[in-house]
């Protein structure tokens, strides 16, 4: 596992005691400020001060911005402009909060345009209008290529067809690594395509982490927290191909990444399994012990599942204390998520996975 931030342990805890409104706002925070990372941006202290405020519920989301507005603006009439990338970190931090805190969601390319947009409004000069130039971006992970994006020139034709691909998709009947196979070819193809001239990873996570939602999944933003550099040399692998060196595009990693997100598996996201020159027997070696035990560990863990359930229907709260655990991110990752991926147990209100009166029950063809 990788070294944990600093601001990792000042917002933990809440994941862990609170109640489900303030865990959810930790979350949302932790998911903003762990995907600075994407660009190397540092937050601020006084950020993380905001940030507890407003998962204690003193203050809105809205107060929250304001604050953060007039902190940069009290600097910037002191001509103290020395901090330019913690003021895009916190600001865009701030402005992920409140998106992932909204219910509000299309699946469109409006959509994408409108979260780019409220993300860099004020930060970047064309926030939420598509690139008119072509692009060329060297990566380390590539030993300084770069992937071919899409000309700016077909950027609106080529979302439309991959939107209009994706929503007549049935996801239906699918297992969850069925799942995660799909979103990464999908969102891997929506990231090449690279609609903004900057802030497109950014985008892209907050997309995805809202359309998986509007899906109904159960989703762990963990590897967005931790891993935001991951995924984005992750999206790079599945759009590089070179033949003359036998390197050919692949989804895998961002697979694993995914599987991480809605699967409860524990693969480990290290970027330098990605890089061209590590060896790829020794990453498959790797891969292929931590999915022997993460097996083992799941069926311990829905077994105990299963058998706090018995024949009832328990809400998530009467879950964790059935159990003895307090921590909903490690029970959602490590319990819930495998067994209805599984098709072991079921909601009882289905079309609606985040209703407050959500209950889980043994799934019905599973009762024997």
């Amino acid at each position: 596992m990788n070294n944990v931030d600093p601001w990792q342990f000042d917002l933990e805890g809440y994941l862990r005691e609170a109640e489900p409104d303030a865990a959810e706002r930790a979350d949302a925070w932790q998911t903003g400020i762990g995907l600075q990372a994407v660009d190397g941006l540092p937050v601020s202290d006084y950020l993380l001060s905001t940030a507890k405020e407003h998962i204690e519920g003193n203050i809105t989301i809205d107060e929250a911005q304001r604050r953060i507005v007039d902190y940069y603006q009290t600097r910037e009439d002191r001509h103290d402009l020395e901090d330019e990338g913690t003021r895009e970190g916190d600001v865009v931090s701030s402005r992920i909060a409140q998106l992932l805190g909204e219910r509000a969601f299309t699946f469109s390319p409006v959509q994408l345009q409108t979260i780019h947009r409220r993300l860099f409004d004020q930060l970047l000069p064309h926030a939420g209008r598509y690139r008119s130039y072509n692009i060329t971006k060297k990566e380390w992970v590539l030993k300084g290529d770069t992937v071919y994006y899409a000309s700016c020139d077909s950027i609106e034709d080529t979302l439309r067809y991959d939107f209009a691909q994706e929503r007549a998709f049935d996801y239906a009947g699918l297992s969850a690594i069925d799942v995660a196979h799909h979103i990464a070819r999908f969102i891997s193809g929506v990231w090449q395509i690279h609609p903004f001239g900057e802030g497109n990873t950014r985008t892209t996570a907050v997309f995805v982490i809202k359309y998986l939602k509007s899906l109904g999944f159960e989703v762990d933003n963990e590897p967005f927290k931790r891993h935001s550099w991951y995924f984005r040399n992750a999206l790079v692998r599945a759009n590089f191909e070179d033949v003359t060196r036998s390197i050919a595009p692949t989804t895998i990693y961002l697979e694993r990444f995914f599987q991480n997100q809605i699967c409860g598996t524990q693969h480990e996201l290290k970027n330098r399994y990605l890089h061209l020159d590590w060896p790829r027997r020794e990453a498959d070696q790797v891969t292929q012990q931590v999915t022997q035990q993460v097996t083992q560990q799941v069926t311990r863990q829905t077994k105990a599942l299963l058998a706090a359930l018995g024949d009832k229907e328990m809400s998530l709260k009467e879950l964790l204390a059935s159990l003895g655990l307090k921590d909903r991110n490690s029970f959602t990752k490590n319990y819930l998520n495998p067994a209805l991926a599984a098709g072991l147990i079921e909601r009882t209100i289905p079309n609606k996975p985040t209703s407050r009166l959500q209950r889980y029950r043994r799934a019905r063809h599973n009762d024997g």
